[in-house]
């Protein structure tokens, strides 16, 4: 809809909420006579009722959240309290005249309490409620306009890396492949030598000796065959379930990958055949 036709369509609200309450003005106006107000308040009595009606559509279309529904809630009770003062107006011919009597609303008395109650409370209803929709208007903050100073206070504090920072996805866990002979591998890049200066020391240097044979390894290097043989021997009695790494390692105390190879050797054996082990 463009401009013209919002401006036409607000200008027709505005002449049938005007016509609307110049009906409901006379109804309310008598009711007010009838509960003992005098001719000003009488006159001033619909803007009370009528007028809250509404501030609280305006608040309505300002406000947010529980706000307006506060605002609906108000719009909605003085809505119903003007229609039952409308209804009694129609049924009482005696508040068109300003015949009735002072307080006289209906003929069955709680009736009449309960309305007398509604009309008189309605001008103190509007005090509470007006200014509190007034209130709640006047310190409204639009949502797009707060929601917009948060995000960029946020986007200031944060510093870059949070900025890029996202959770890291969940990697489902891998089963490992069975553990096969650590591969041999062949250093292709030739190192290239550097030259070192020797520092200056004024300390004079000891004299390079031989090493002691306390300071030698007592175990000699093993070969394939000969740990081989060495596991053979200490797992002789030992069933192909029972043969493990972890106690070949022990009994011919060698290194967790030699182990695991001379398990697989030992097994192959037992069930297959001797197999020529490479460690």
């Amino acid at each position: 809809m463009n401009r013209f036709g919002k401006g036409l369509l607000v200008f027709a609200l505005v002449v049938v909420v005007t016509m609307a309450f110049r009906v409901s003005w006379n109804a309310l106006r008598d009711v007010a006579s009838a509960t003992g107000a005098d001719t000003t308040a009488a006159l001033l009595y619909p803007f009370v009722v009528d007028g809250l009606m509404a501030l609280a559509l305006v608040a309505t279309l300002v406000l947010t959240g529980d706000s307006r529904r506060f605002a609906l809630r108000v719009l909605a009770a003085y809505t119903l309290a003007s229609l039952v003062l409308n209804y009694v107006h129609g049924l009482v011919p005696e508040l068109h005249g300003g015949s009735v009597d002072w307080g006289r609303l209906a003929d069955w008395d709680p009736a009449n309490w309960a309305l007398v109650l509604l009309a008189t409370s309605l001008p103190v209803g509007s005090i509470y409620f007006g200014s509190d929709l007034v209130a709640k208007v006047l310190h409204h903050r639009p949502a797009d306009s707060t929601n917009a100073e948060k995000t960029t206070e946020t986007t200031v504090n944060r510093s870059t890396p949070d900025l890029g920072e996202s959770t890291p996805a969940k990697v489902a866990p891998v089963t490992p492949p069975p553990a096969l002979p650590a591969p041999v591998l062949v250093d292709l890049v030739k190192p290239v030598p550097v030259r070192s200066v020797p520092a200056e020391s004024t300390r004079p240097r000891g004299a390079t000796g031989r090493v002691p044979d306390a300071a030698r390894s007592a175990r000699p290097v093993r070969t394939a065959d000969e740990l081989l043989d060495e596991a053979r021997s200490a797992t002789a009695d030992c069933s192909v379930e029972d043969l493990t790494a972890e106690g070949i390692r022990k009994a011919v105390h060698t290194s967790a990958a030699k182990a695991r190879v001379l398990r697989e050797t030992l097994r192959a054996e037992r069930t297959a055949g001797p197999v020529e082990a490479t460690v």
